[in-house]
């Protein structure tokens, strides 16, 4: 396996010769690197193919993002040795607050309605990132990777299905997860249509640091030109910190992420409120365009989507990444059940009921993102009225907002083995 520390470069077995694997992934994403991890831990060999370096995607500055993990997340992640290696680096999330502008009305959850368990936790994409290379290291024979690296080509064939890399090198497999993301490549090669929008948003993501502790309680706050969300992190060198989702109208947002430090810190306190006290700003800002989008199918023979190559959402409700995190539970109970019985890795019937098991949970979360979207990022009098009545209602009726709970901390559902804490073996 090609050495993962910072500067590592191509893997040498890939230098005389084309590299065969069970399972090649392209893309060493959250999504790509999580199902590389969980498939050569249950015994697949597999190839993970990234454009960039390995140690690119740890530094500070290449993502300032931090992602809720829901509960149903954390065991899947737990079952596949990746949650260890957090330790110390995620806040439990115990509250969620949705507040609509000035409102008197809310929405509170309380983990301590439905048990013991937080609702979810929050982990810097980064903490990610290093938590998936150190997993890697462990996995020995079973996972190769090929870094940097662009794929340039796609061919099937009964058997199987080769890459052809841009310096001429293949790789071959039964199987291909393309992992890339929304602007994925092989989605393109294979010819699978894409539907979707942008919205006229962009999100700015920073981390804050504040004099007053955050209790792990998740703060969403809708205003008119989209969610603005405070989530808590774990306390750093004796600072405590939260990740902002700020989300604002794209003809505004790059006067916002030009300002002068001082002056960025004041627009964010006036839409905290104050409750953090004063706030420092701790690293870089980074933005990102909104929009949404999914495939016109999950697969084309031999080749398989996951993650945002197969659907993108707003992350309003913060589910993007489980979402994801369930392809991968879903794609690895498949494949590790069809090597047990003997069968393709790509036999019809699993690709097939991946793509049946998937695409309509994600369907029904990108729609559902989509209208809390629409009906919350506006000021329009009526519209404003009736769902500022609908939050309180809600917060009242104990069994409705005890369902919604559950469904946030993703334990509702036909849910994969893993993603209910089970074995696969």
């Amino acid at each position: 396996m090609t050495d993962l520390t910072p500067g590592s470069s191509k893997s040498p077995s890939l230098q005389d010769s084309g590299l065969r694997a069970e399972v090649a992934i392209v893309g060493a994403g959250l999504v790509g690197g999580t199902l590389a991890c969980a498939l050569a831990g249950h015994g697949i060999k597999t190839v993970l193919i990234d454009r960039l370096d390995p140690g690119v995607a740890v530094m500070p500055a290449f993502d300032g993002r931090a992602s809720a993990v829901a509960l149903s997340a954390r065991r899947f992640l737990a079952a596949i040795g990746l949650w260890e290696h957090l330790a110390g680096n995620n806040e439990p999330i115990r509250e969620i607050r949705v507040s609509d502008g000035h409102s008197p009305f809310f929405l509170h959850y309380d983990h301590a309605d439905v048990g013991d368990e937080p609702l979810g936790f929050m982990v810097e994409n980064r903490r990610l990132r290093l938590a998936i290379t150190a997993r890697m290291r462990s996995l020995g024979e079973y996972l190769t990777i090929v870094a940097p690296a662009a794929v340039a080509g796609l061919s099937q064939n009964a058997d199987a299905v080769t890459l052809r890399l841009g310096d001429g090198r293949k790789v071959s497999a039964s199987l291909v997860v393309s992992a890339e993301g929304r602007e994925a490549k092989l989605r393109t090669l294979a010819g699978i249509g894409v539907t979707g929008w942008t919205y006229p948003q962009v999100a700015i993501v920073a981390t804050i640091g504040h004099a007053r502790p955050h209790d792990g309680i998740a703060h969403e706050h809708f205003l008119p030109a989209g969610p603005f969300a405070i989530l808590p992190l774990p306390d750093e060198n004796g600072t405590h910190r939260s990740s902002l989702v700020w989300t604002e109208r794209a003809e505004t947002a790059a006067g916002y992420l030009a300002l002068p430090e001082a002056a960025f810190l004041a627009e964010i306190d006036a839409r905290v409120g104050g409750f953090l006290g004063p706030l420092t700003l701790i690293g870089p800002r980074f933005s990102h365009p909104l929009g949404l989008q999914f495939a016109a199918q999950y697969g084309a023979g031999r080749l398989l989507l996951a993650g945002d190559a197969a659907h993108g959402i707003h992350p309003i409700a913060g589910q993007g990444l489980n979402l994801g995190f369930r392809d991968v539970a879903a794609l690895t109970e498949i494949i590790v059940d069809a090597k047990q019985l003997g069968l393709d890795l790509a036999h019809p019937e699993g690709t097939a009921r991946y793509e049946r098991w998937r695409r309509a949970d994600n369907l029904v979360m990108a729609g559902v993102t989509d209208v809390l979207n629409r009906l919350f990022s506006n000021d329009i009098v009526p519209v404003r009225l009736a769902r500022d009545a609908g939050l309180g209602v809600v917060n009242r009726i104990t069994p409705l907002k005890k369902m919604l709970m559950r469904h946030a901390m993703g334990t509702v559902g036909d849910l994969p083995r893993l993603m209910r804490g089970e074995s696969l073996r």
